[in-house]
């Protein structure tokens, strides 16, 4: 499910937990930026961020290093991070709820402090901040992904349900003056990533993220894998550095996902990524540079996620934004991707929107649902035996 529950550390400490990344020029802000972490999948309301945790936003200028497959990107040395922190929890004299602050420092040095659940954000020097609960924007039909690995062809129904119905989350959205916050010198291409670390004087990254379903759909399966069968490779995958992946355990992730873009690939009975000599997928090298792409030039767009990315693939000139917005339908965007190349017909899980599609103004997702079903009895549900399996 995008990010959620990415590994069992993950699902050890919700609260580090990242469930989505999303960056978007600014639907209403011509010449802002916008950018969204979510964690803490499945929140419950009274849910708040931890106090041992850095959340974080990190940017780098890239530029186009070549089209068709392989290294597509170079990325800059010059990073531009917004870093979030919390305080622990209060509870005023009188009141029954708690309340808790955050400081956000910016690329500037500017240390920015807001209050959680503020529906009106903080603003301040040409920025924008919100913390707090809201409802999940991602929707996929969990059961249609379960059931194309196990059955190894598309299961997808024309009409599915949305796995994560009505469930909240915990969100940062920064909206952030592109020229005042990186200059005119740089861009208009940024890499982006998001993370969570421990705080202190030697922080260890916790997870990190990029492109959505990299890790629950085109990393998570072992079954494929010759190399690594027996290996859960995503909490290793989660300390990496985006920027800089170290080469330790770098040919295991590279055999995953060579195994496993090949199985998408037969997926509908015909080869669109042809391996090279050594068997590698012409997909591994750009999805190693694990990032969100975006033209912070370009106006918004909707559905335009993995788009420069592919205009590149094809030697074309990409015309969208590119990153990821709120309700971009990533899950039939990826799926025809590594399926068909985009060159066959648009592969559908039967969803195409959250349980409410999110907002084109600030802070862009909706309020929280104050009484959001059990997410973990309905995983358990999917994962029990089918009846036929225990006869």
């Amino acid at each position: 499910m995008s990010d959620h529950f990415s590994g069992p550390r993950a699902i050890a400490d919700p609260a580090a937990d990242i469930a989505d990344l999303y960056v978007f020029p600014s639907p209403e802000r011509p010449g802002y930026l916008v950018l969204v972490l979510n964690v803490f999948p499945a929140a419950m309301p009274g849910t708040l961020f931890s106090n041992a945790v850095d959340y974080r936003f990190r940017l780098r200028p890239i530029a186009i290093a070549a089209t068709g497959t392989g290294h597509l990107f170079e990325v800059g040395q010059t990073e531009y991070a917004f870093t979030c922190t919390f305080t622990a929890p209060v509870k005023p004299a009188g009141s029954e709820t708690w309340v808790q602050t955050g400081t956000c420092v910016t690329p500037t040095g500017e240390a920015i402090a807001f209050r959680v659940n503020d529906d009106q954000g903080t603003e301040s020097n040409r920025l924008r901040i919100f913390a707090g609960l809201r409802l999940d924007p991602f929707f996929i039909d969990l059961p249609g992904v379960l059931g194309t690995n196990k059955l190894r062809r598309l299961a997808f129904k024309p009409e599915g349900q949305n796995s994560l119905e009505g469930q909240n989350v915990l969100t940062i959205v920064i909206e952030a003056e592109i020229e005042a916050m990186f200059g005119v010198e740089n861009g208009p291409l940024f890499a982006v990533v998001g993370e969570t670390t421990t705080t202190g004087q030697v922080p260890i990254r916790l997870e990190r993220v990029g492109r959505p379903e990299l890790k629950n759909v085109v990393l998570s399966s072992k079954e494929f894998d010759p190399v690594n069968r027996d290996l859960e490779i995503r909490d290793l995958y989660n300390q990496e550095n985006p920027f800089q992946l170290a080469p330790t355990y770098a040919g295991a992730y590279r055999a995953r996902l060579n195994a496993n873009l090949a199985f998408f690939d037969r997926l509908d009975d015909k080869t669109d990524w042809p391996p090279d000599a050594q068997g590698n997928h012409p997909l591994t090298e750009l999805l190693l540079a694990d990032f969100l792409v975006v033209d912070v030039s370009k106006p918004f767009a909707a559905n335009s996620c993995f788009e420069i990315e592919q205009a590149l693939l094809k030697g074309d000139a990409p015309k969208t934004c590119g990153g990821r917005s709120l309700n971009d339908d990533i899950v039939d965007s990826l799926y025809t991707w590594l399926v068909n190349g985009g060159s066959g017909p648009r592969i559908r899980d039967g969803v195409d929107q959250a349980t409410r599609p999110a907002a084109h103004c600030f802070p862009y997702l909706v309020s929280p649902n104050p009484t959001p079903p059990d997410l973990k009895a309905k995983m358990a549900a999917l994962a029990a035996p089918s009846p036929e399996a225990a006869r």
